[in-house]
């Protein structure tokens, strides 16, 4: 990595980018994105560009601080250089700088009526698995922070491994898989509409929401 993509980052990027938060559990919202420049996501809170000049690269820009950055970065030295994951390239003050990892988000996948293949589920559970070997806890993990490329699977996001509970995101949705998904969309693949998605994201955090304070009161 050479100097002079730090300097895009610091003279351009970071200062003409304008990075909004609307609505909590929403993406943020990019705006004034300097030419050269592509936001390839984003997240509830942060946001991932990469610059015509290097695609093997991302910069990702954290909207809420710079202790969850540092928390990040952590997260990235302890996993190292594993296979489904990422990795740390440099830490600036307010950004970071990793391996582009390509492909297609599990989400997105649903809504192009992208099969779904075993393999993935088995290598995002190894990797997941491999993270809590590190001393880690993986958390937040669901279709939007996981992908897929050519058959295997990759986790996106890192950013909530330093959470302490448990998360049963990625565990519910296995079982939905087995249970749903491998009997009906992956024989009949079909395109399912973002806004059908969204129905079903809102309405799980609806469902676990009450579900704890059913639990409370039991």
């Amino acid at each position: 990595m050479k100097n002079d993509f730090i300097h895009l980052i610091e003279n351009e990027l970071l200062k003409k980018v304008i990075l909004e938060s609307k609505k909590a559990h929403d993406p943020i919202v990019v705006k004034n994105t300097p030419a050269g420049w592509t936001c390839v996501g984003a997240g509830n809170y942060a946001a991932v560009f990469m610059h015509d000049t290097d695609s093997n690269l991302v910069v990702k820009i954290n909207a809420v601080g710079v202790e969850n950055l540092e928390k990040e970065a952590e997260i990235y030295r302890r996993i190292g250089k594993h296979p489904a994951y990422s990795y740390l390239v440099h830490q600036g003050t307010n950004y970071l700088i990793l391996k582009r990892l390509e492909g297609i988000t599990l989400y997105n996948a649903f809504a192009k009526g992208i099969r779904i293949p075993e393999k993935v589920i088995d290598d995002i559970n190894k990797a997941l698995d491999y993270a809590r070997k590190c001393g880690l806890n993986p958390y937040d993990i669901h279709g939007k922070n996981v992908m897929m490329k050519d058959g295997r699977g990759y986790v996106v996001d890192v950013s909530d491994f330093y959470k302490e509970g448990k998360d049963e995101k990625w565990e519910d949705f296995v079982k939905a898989y087995y249970k749903l998904y491998k009997k009906t969309l992956y024989k009949f693949p079909m395109k399912i509409p973002f806004k059908a998605l969204d129905f079903i994201r809102y309405g799980y955090r609806f469902y676990k929401k009450i579900r704890r304070k059913l639990l409370r009161v039991i």
